[in-house]
């Protein structure tokens, strides 16, 4: 048996930026299913940073973590984890409610938005239908993110301070021993103070094997593609170009284009994998927006995107449950949210308070908590 002080259980961006932090405090481990880490939602994100999405506690989130994507720590990463990439709500003329919306709702969230006219949305993307756009709210400040060089960032990072990471350790048992914790994983038993659930669309699953109450958290399915740009167009300055009411988004990567129907179709949790109606949707709608012409998909994959009741993340100690903690339901944001959720992790556990530049921001504990889920049930 290996003892520990934390038990990370979930190597995606989630657990890798958690035990990250946690090191600082004490001996992590981190345990991840899979033969690598990442291998569900994180190393499937088309992640970008952008301040407007989400709601005001993943907004706050995203605040709190941008100046260190921006400017990393010492050695922390060789390369630039973001790059500019402005995002572009675009709407119908039936859709000015709903770009409205989007454009209070950002504000409310504390992103820099500015509403456009047609003419001004298709001078930062040419391809977009002059009978499809009534008007658009643009993010200048938005950012592309390295997903794959900030989850090797975290786990670099991690080995560089001493922690531990074991693969192919799915957990089956996981008991509290007195004041311990013991977790069998991967044929090994691993004892520590705190266990940190980060185990993405199986977050309930651990909770149920530790004996806390499930989240409800639903994992929902999503599906990308990427195809060739129409021939001799640049899109290298292209914004990421979300509808109103997200129906699709559409964004380049690298010399391709990428495109996603925003589906969200209820699922268990599982090794997800694009549906030919939902591949067929995402070319429809891009084709009925832009001039774009998509006679061939290049590449097609899906995750699993979970949420709990209110789509907030859930960032905190089990009531009901001393030594649990759940850092959860990260949906689609959890790649911009890592490094304050990570932060907030550490904190919460070792001092039981949030940061102060993020409590200055205004997010509370109470915002983030389990126990707001479970408040009259």
């Amino acid at each position: 048996m290996s003892s520990h002080d934390f038990i990370v259980i979930g190597a995606g961006i989630a657990g890798a930026s958690a035990a990250f932090e946690l090191q600082r405090y004490g001996s992590t481990v981190l345990l991840e299913r899979e033969p690598l880490p990442g291998h569900h939602t994180t190393g499937r994100s088309a992640a970008f940073l952008v301040e407007s999405y989400g709601g005001p506690v993943v907004g706050r989130l995203t605040r709190g973590g941008r100046s260190f994507l921006e400017e990393p720590p010492g050695d922390f990463a060789s390369i630039p984890l973001v790059t500019p990439r402005p995002v572009l709500w675009i709407g119908r003329e039936d859709q000015r409610e709903s770009l409205a919306t989007a454009l209070t709702e950002g504000r409310a969230a504390g992103a820099e938005l500015r509403e456009l006219e047609p003419d001004a949305a298709r001078e930062l993307c040419p391809a977009l239908r002059k009978d499809y756009v009534a008007g658009a709210v643009a993010e200048p400040g938005a950012l592309h993110i390295d997903v794959a060089g900030l989850l090797d960032a975290y786990l670099h990072g991690f080995r560089e301070r001493g922690g531990e990471i074991a693969t192919k350790a799915l957990a089956t048992r996981i008991q509290r021993s007195g004041e311990s914790w013991e977790v069998d994983a991967g044929g090994r038993r691993y004892r520590g103070a705190t266990v940190i659930n980060a185990a993405g669309a199986w977050c309930d699953e651990v909770g149920r094997l530790a004996g806390a109450r499930p989240l409800g958290l639903q994992p929902l399915r999503r599906t990308a593609i990427t195809f060739d740009p129409p021939p001799g167009q640049a899109i290298g300055a292209w914004p990421c170009v979300i509808d109103a009411d997200e129906d699709f988004y559409l964004k380049p990567e690298g010399h391709l284009l990428l495109a996603s129907p925003c589906d969200e179709t209820p699922s268990e949790p599982c090794d997800a994998s694009a549906e030919d109606y939902e591949v067929a949707l995402a070319a429809e709608r891009v084709q009925r927006a832009t001039t774009v012409g998509i006679s061939h998909i290049r590449h097609r994959w899906a995750g699993l995107r979970s949420f709990v009741a209110d789509r907030a993340p859930v960032i905190g100690g089990d009531p009901e449950c001393e030594g649990f903690f759940w850092l959860a339901g990260q949906g689609g944001f959890g790649i911009m949210t890592s490094p304050a959720a990570a932060r907030s992790t550490a904190e919460l556990i070792v001092h039981g308070t949030l940061p102060g530049d993020l409590l200055a921001l205004g997010l509370t504990a109470e915002l983030l908590s389990p126990e707001r889920l479970r408040s009259g049930s």
